[in-house]
């Protein structure tokens, strides 16, 4: 059977994450240990008493959900789990999957996970920046929609996460706009979300070029599990491209649903979330589900499950 492992990104945080598998599994609490080291607070601490207000803002959240998809993965090696054929993470989950395959270093991805938060956040003023997810239209459509609701701002889909159900992303106007336009269209639902930046938009070029300068004195190597990457959906091993499309993800769409479809052509029947919550879970029976399983890894219950399903025979 040829599994993969996927790394969730922003949202799928919460106050408690992991606390069940850390109480039978302290290498858990240790990854998150090694974070605190090099970030000067306690990431463990903050994770599970919170404040989530403070766990919410996107330099504490990366950081949180690389030590968090990290400390899994470590786990699963650590009870002799098979190595997966491939992997890849939804937008900053990208950082934690290319840890796991060994293309860069804990420590170093640490850094740029705060610095990524930190530039996000920075780059468009508070309150100006949006997003919005528009559930019930095909791609198509919300493209020609953004398109006539930009007029002179930038909103456009960001997260093409399953079918008919795209995030769009820009300046809070025209993304509201787009969301109205939206409605009217037929969709099904059109939500703004609880976040101010407008990820994965144009509006993130600043950020991507202070990621840039970061990223070249970065070390990464090739992976030695082939990550497929968001931007372009395809699987890199060259490290001068790698840190190409770390750059590019910051400002171009997550394309998940090409990701997974690009697993199941690849042969991939069984899906593994490490890290906290479902999310890319459920996505994957909106995209895949005749054809792969997904599971996710976030306590001892869903861990023995994932054992005993690689166990099953084919």
């Amino acid at each position: 059977m040829k599994y993969a492992f996927v790394f969730p990104g922003q949202g799928s945080q919460s106050v408690g994450m992991l606390a069940d598998l850390n109480a039978t599994y302290p290498i858990v609490k240790q990854t998150f240990d090694e974070a605190s080291q090099v970030l000067g607070y306690d990431l463990w601490g903050l994770s599970q008493q919170g404040p989530e207000e403070t766990l919410n803002q996107t330099e504490k959240t990366q950081p949180a959900l690389l030590a968090a998809g990290v400390a899994v993965w470590r786990l699963w090696q650590q009870i002799g789990g098979p190595e997966p054929a491939l992997m890849a993470g939804h937008s900053f989950g990208e950082y934690s999957a290319l840890v796991c395959a060994g293309a860069l270093g804990f420590n170093d991805a640490v850094r740029l996970a705060e610095d990524r938060g930190r530039f996000m956040q920075t780059a468009v003023p508070e309150g100006e920046g949006a997003m919005a997810a528009i559930l019930g239209l095909k791609d198509e459509k919300i493209l020609e929609i953004c398109t006539t609701a930009a007029q002179g701002q930038v909103v456009s889909p960001v997260n093409f996460n399953a079918p008919g159900q795209v995030v769009i992303a820009g300046h809070r106007a025209a993304v509201k706009r787009a969301a109205s336009y939206a409605k009217a269209a037929g969709a099904k639902r059109a939500i703004l979300l609880q976040v101010s930046v407008p990820a994965h938009s144009t509006l993130m070029q600043p950020a991507a070029e202070k990621m840039a300068e970061l990223l070249a004195n970065v070390t990464i190597t090739t992976p030695t599990i082939p990550v497929i990457h968001n931007v372009d959906v395809s699987v890199k091993s060259k490290p001068t491209d790698i840190r190409t499309a770390l750059i590019a993800q910051l400002y171009n769409p997550v394309r998940w649903v090409e990701t997974i479809e690009k697993m199941v052509a690849e042969g991939v029947t069984m899906l593994f979330e490490s890290g906290p919550g479902k999310v890319l879970t459920g996505l994957n029976k909106r995209i895949a589900r005749r054809v792969m399983t997904a599971k996710p890894i976030m306590d001892t219950r869903t861990l023995e499950q994932a054992r005993k399903a690689l166990e099953a025979p084919a």
